[in-house]
């Protein structure tokens, strides 16, 4: 059997439709777009249809869609654009401690540069608290950030609630949203949501690696993060592969096509790999919410008595991809800190494997992936001092 991926939340296999979308730019349409010259006017065409597509896709208008380089430089352009750019309207920023490190670092520069952040604790299955939100809020609060589908559990945000407080606040409280990893998994209308601003990623719903792309409401104004020369956008300066925002398009055109067949199948898959963990293995813990309250895509689950880290490691060996706990916190060996401020101890934490799928998983990989998994946990706790079978 080939090699079996379940790490889709680090970064996806690129379709083959995707690829073959890229090629006529990597050979003959090569070229920036511009107004003078033939071959510019075409790729401004191709590039508009492409904005098009993606929004589209979340309910925007073409204007709002700028292309970036990534998921991080979007996040980056919006939050530091947005603050720079309004710091006269207040300097208290609202996030949480399970954010996606992108967020957190972002706001940790805004703290050390006279900024206040309020950092919002979360409950067991990793759900901020809304009433800790509502109290949070100041006269001099101007920006909230929060992770829409949640990196490390897959928890969905409620973010129509997290809207409706926000508007209570009697003045403009700006909503950002890093939706990395709900794009293209769970429907998203940024009217709908009253999102503000909102980063995604190609990388992740099976499109090339290296672009993304930032919505930015209609009368939002941003800061110049970025100087230089504007080839594509005016946010990301310099040259942004036009190739990969082709693919980019496509990708979004596979999944978009029909949304709901796609997002259910990868929840049956998810489904049936949790049923036949917890009903094969003793001693798991699944980390974040069961049904709807999770992304299709992600299964987090801790194994008693034994290291993540070793179960991925033979995993590894036997052909299969997984990751554990956040492929983004840290290279070294800590706790996950999402799962510890979901109330995690260090042994369940370090037990976490994340298991993030796709559609090209099958049942079959599963039932592969789960047989090995049971042999991999038995030896393992045969080994440890912390079980005892009895």
């Amino acid at each position: 059997m080939e090699r079996i991926y379940m790490d889709n939340c680090l970064t996806s296999k690129p379709a083959d439709e995707v690829i073959e979308a890229m090629l006529p730019y990597l050979r003959d349409k090569f070229q920036f777009p511009g107004n003078f010259v033939s071959s510019g006017s075409e790729i401004s065409r191709d590039l508009e249809i492409f904005r098009s597509t993606i929004a589209d896709s979340i309910g925007a208008k073409p204007a709002e869609i700028h292309f970036t380089t990534g998921g991080t430089s979007a996040n980056n352009i919006a939050i530091k654009g947005y603050l720079s750019a309004n710091a006269d309207k207040g300097t208290h920023i609202i996030t949480s401690v399970i954010d996606y490190p992108d967020l957190l670092t972002n706001a940790a520069f805004f703290e050390q540069s006279g900024f206040e952040v309020t950092y919002l604790g979360a409950d067991r299955d990793g759900f901020i608290d809304l009433e800790e939100l509502e109290n949070s809020i100041r006269p001099d609060t101007v920006m909230f950030l929060t992770t829409y589908v949640n990196h490390t559990v897959g928890t969905i945000q409620p973010l129509q609630k997290i809207r409706q407080i926000l508007d209570r606040a009697g003045h403009q409280i700006i909503l950002h949203v890093d939706a990395c990893e709900a794009y293209g998994r769970i429907p998203i209308n940024v009217d709908n949501l009253g999102i503000d601003l909102m980063s995604i990623s190609a990388h992740k719903i099976h499109g090339p690696q290296g672009v993304g792309a930032l919505y930015q409401r209609n009368g939002i104004q941003l800061g110049a993060v970025k100087h230089g020369v504007v080839r594509l956008d005016v946010h990301e300066t310099g040259g942004i592969s036009t190739a990969s925002i082709a693919g980019f398009a496509r990708a979004v055109e596979l999944i978009f096509t029909d949304f709901n067949k796609y997002a259910d199948r990868i929840r049956e898959l998810s489904d049936y790999l949790l049923e036949q963990i917890e009903e094969k293995i003793p001693h798991t813990l699944l980390n974040g919410p069961r049904g709807y309250e999770r992304a299709p895509h992600n299964i987090n689950i801790s194994f008693s008595f034994i290291e993540g880290e070793a179960i991925m490691v033979m995993l590894d060996l036997t052909g299969i991809s997984v990751a554990t706990g956040s492929a983004c916190a840290s290279q070294g060996l800590k706790a996950n800190y999402v799962l510890m401020a979901m109330g995690r101890t260090h042994e369940e934490s370090h037990g976490s494997i994340k298991f993030t799928l796709s559609r090209y998983n099958t049942k079959e990989e599963i039932d592969f992936t789960v047989s090995s998994l049971q042999k991999i946990v038995d030896e393992l706790r045969s080994r440890s001092p912390l079980y005892n079978k009895e």
